[in-house]
């Protein structure tokens, strides 16, 4: 389904430098990341929520889905809020989407989604790609998590 996405404001934590595919690296980065996320209670340090869902967002692709790329674990706020000490923001813009959603068992069936996007002929624009974990995604032996993926046109 192709869906169009205003501009908004994340709140969050995000990867130091960045990561990439090879070797399972960004699988690691990520991976420490979101722990980072949960240890440090980052959801409660977020004020001003638009709602509980959490963003998992890849930008700034230096190329493709091959290349290294940016990654940020965060959660929609007004466009007023102001960033807390210690925490990152990030504005997504305005953007065309083809949307996914993985089912099953986490973490497996985000990555067989993501397998099956890649082997995919989508027009990929490669600007900023996110997923949204919600109450959908809580079990995690019956898990359902929506993936935006940008595409040109």
């Amino acid at each position: 389904m192709v869906v169009n996405k205003d501009k908004f404001k994340l709140v969050g934590l995000k990867l130091k430098g960045k990561t990439t595919y090879q070797n399972n690296q960004s699988g690691k980065d990520c991976g420490y990341l979101w722990q980072k996320f949960q240890t440090e209670k980052i959801f409660e340090r977020i004020p001003e929520k638009l709602s509980d869902e959490i963003y998992a967002v890849y930008y700034d692709y230096e190329k493709d889905e091959t290349s290294p790329f940016a990654y940020f674990i965060g959660c929609k706020v007004t466009e007023n809020t102001v960033t807390p000490p210690g925490l990152d923001q990030l504005i997504v813009p305005a953007q065309k989407y083809q949307k996914f959603t993985a089912r099953g068992v986490m973490p497996h069936c985000i990555s067989e989604t993501w397998k099956q996007i890649w082997n995919s002929d989508i027009n990929r624009k490669f600007g900023f790609d996110f997923e949204i974990y919600d109450a959908r995604s809580k079990d995690w032996n019956n898990a359902e998590v929506d993936i935006f993926l940008s595409i040109t046109g």
